[in-house]
């Protein structure tokens, strides 16, 4: 045999030895079970690099709710089902506490912040985010009034289309920054604002990217995306671009906040904290761990609130009945002649059904944010290796027929009981659920109500002329579920 030959021949015998050890190895160490990985590319065959929630879902079919894929070289441990996501989140929380590893967000957040972060650091900036959230209002009437008051800009702004088609995914990501940037910064904008668009620009693509098949190719093999041009570099470009705007923002309180006035917003509340823990070696309040905090909770705080508000229009276009419902709700309760408030939503168990429903067909973050196991742990009979990441799919709880009875269809009735009171699951995780859930949670829902009422109290949503239905599928189906850009007339009531 020539020398090719032979060195073809020993590559071959060395692959087919090396997959064969993985499923030994697999099963003496009590491994959830999964499809056979290959070497470097892992299950890239099964997993297509593209809609990955759709493809675990077969995945579990075959294998069950707890099984192992490799992601490239990584362990991936899925859990796949309400009542095993149940487990880990809650039951288990401090086991799987950790983030685990996303090569994109990786390269983004460098550990920083709250998303991404782990141990003390993680800590001590979740508990300081969520402090000083309470403080400067959310939930209270303070957020309450300035988020009604960006529900009458977001009002006359599509007053001014006239009833004309318009897509509003620019104006609804104006409301809803506009609302986080208010606590964060202690600014407004312009919904006209060049530099402020720009920004919301990069935060919408960079969800896009990150959904689409460059972003998840690059998940899979970040060590060899990072050398390759594609989509996934124009979304670091951007996301460093939102991180140069955010730290442009902080140098300017700096120049102006000198501790010595009560902090007004975020930043201030920050720098105090800096200020009082300057000679502390091991201080996790630095400029670093502001920065990519305020990065986290704006990124979030801007894209998930405005793409759900628009695909709760998107539901009402489709299904009238559903919408003239909600209309007599707010006829009944509000009325014409005052702004909706958070003291009517308790009186309003109707809306509130469509709203959690909504989030719930919509399935925005399917897989949620990824986890690490800190030890090994027994679950349903196996081990979840130490440092292994865990994908505890959302989607799964979001879809259950045991506790929604029509889980694939949009039904209000799903959070209603049968005297038509609004009824909780706790199946409805959008938000994730424990101790890492979304500390944003309280602050969303009071948008999303606010803002819908608004919308609907002064307008009918109307199809453009000559169309008569409109597709509800994901344009994107990835990290998000990110829906089509579909126009609506807003027509005056």
């Amino acid at each position: 045999m020539d020398p090719l030959g032979t060195t073809m021949l020993f590559l071959v015998v060395f692959l087919v030895l090396l997959v064969a050890w993985r499923k030994v190895e697999a099963k003496m160490r009590n491994w959830p079970p999964g499809p056979t990985p290959l070497p470097v590319i892992g299950n890239l065959l099964q997993l297509k690099g593209t809609n990955i929630a759709k493809q675990l879902k077969k995945l579990s079919a075959k294998y069950g709710p707890v099984f192992m894929v490799y992601f490239g070289r990584d362990q991936v441990v899925v859990i796949y089902g309400y009542d095993v996501v149940k487990k880990v989140l809650l039951e288990s929380g401090d086991d799987f506490l950790n983030r685990g590893s996303l090569p994109t967000a990786d390269k983004v957040n460098r550990g920083l912040g709250l998303f991404m972060s782990n141990g003390e650091r993680w800590i001590q900036l979740r508990r300081f985010s969520l402090m000083t959230l309470r403080n400067f209002g959310m939930g209270k009437k303070s957020i309450e009034e300035r988020t009604q008051e960006e529900a009458q800009h977001l009002v006359k702004a599509l007053r001014e289309t006239k009833g004309k088609p318009l897509s509003p995914s620019r104006i609804f990501n104006c409301a809803t920054g506009n609302v986080i940037c208010h606590i964060l910064l202690g600014e407004r904008f312009n919904y006209e604002d060049e530099e402020y668009l720009q920004i919301l620009h990069f935060i919408s693509n960079a969800f896009r990217i990150e959904s689409s098949f460059a972003g998840q190719l690059y998940n899979i093999f970040p060590w060899i995306m990072d050398h390759l041009p594609g989509p996934h570099q124009t979304m670091f470009k951007e996301a460093f671009g939102i991180q140069d705007f955010i730290m442009q923002k902080i140098e300017e309180h700096e120049r102006t906040f000198d501790g010595t006035d009560a902090p007004q917003d975020f930043i201030e509340a920050f720098l105090l904290k800096m200020e009082q823990e300057k000679n502390n070696p091991k201080t996790e309040f630095t400029t670093e761990n502001l920065m990519m905090t305020i990065n986290d909770l704006f990124v979030a705080g801007m894209e998930t609130a405005s793409t759900t508000l628009r695909f709760i229009l998107m539901l009402l276009l489709e299904h009238p009945a559903v919408a003239v419902k909600v209309h007599e709700e707010i006829d009944s309760v509000i009325g014409q002649e005052r702004p909706p408030a958070m003291a009517d939503r308790p009186k309003m168990p109707y809306t509130e059904a469509v709203t959690h429903e909504a989030q719930r067909v919509l399935d925005i973050i399917p897989s949620g944010l990824v986890r690490k196991a800190k030890r090994d742990v027994e679950l349903e009979g196996f081990i979840i290796p130490k440092g292994a990441t865990v994908l505890t799919m959302l989607t799964s709880a979001l879809n259950c027929p045991e506790q929604f009875k029509n889980p694939h269809r949009f039904n209000p009735e799903h959070f209603l009981d049968e005297k038509g009171n609004f009824k909780k699951n706790g199946a409805d995780v959008p938000f994730s659920a424990g101790k890492r859930n979304c500390l944003g949670e309280g602050l969303a829902r009071m948008e999303l109500f606010l803002f819908l009422t608004t919308i609907l109290q002064n307008f009918r949503l109307k199809f453009p002329p000559g169309v008569t239905e409109i597709n509800l599928t994901p344009d994107v189906s990835g990290f998000a579920n990110i829906p089509r850009q579909v126009p609506f007339c807003f027509s005056p009531r």
